[in-house]
């Protein structure tokens, strides 16, 4: 295995889950990231690296979500990831299912807000993705996904 820095994608949207994301940027030491949300003024907060808006879109709005998904594909293709690492939701599983597809490897993991059940996004990425965590022990189930202790 190359010991060259990952080109690393880094996808949440708004709020809680862009915090989450925050978090894990000791991770990505030594790699080149690229962080991707839905809110424009969040570019501060992660200079110098690079950095994309995407519009911020739900399941309840095809259109917008239509769009985000072309405007993820092409940030996808101009910055050609390693890997895609996402802490939920739509932007996060629009990016690992076309990460994936253009050969990336994609991580989820599920935000830690979701501490009866799994959020709905990841529980429909989570059987795309590479890698698959929870936050929490007792949502970890042999099918994914794993618990490998409180990562945030």
């Amino acid at each position: 295995m190359s010991n060259r820095p990952k080109r690393i994608l880094a996808v949440a949207s708004g709020g809680g889950h862009w915090v989450q994301l925050l978090r894990l940027r000791p991770a990505f030491e030594g790699h080149d990231v690229t962080f991707v949300t839905v809110d424009a003024r969040y570019r501060g907060e992660v200079a110098p690296h690079r950095f994309h808006a995407v519009t911020d879109a739900t399941r309840w709005n095809k259109l917008k979500l239509l769009w985000m998904a072309t405007q993820l594909l092409r940030i996808l293709v101009r910055e050609r990831p390693d890997v895609v690492i996402s802490t939920g939701a739509a932007p996060g599983y629009v990016a690992l299912r076309l990460g994936r597809m253009l050969g990336a490897r994609t991580v989820w993991i599920d935000s830690i807000a979701n501490v009866e059940q799994l959020s709905l996004s990841g529980r429909r990425i989570g059987p795309h993705a590479d890698l698959w965590l929870t936050q929490w022990p007792h949502l970890a189930r042999p099918d994914g996904p794993r618990y490998a202790g409180a990562v945030l």
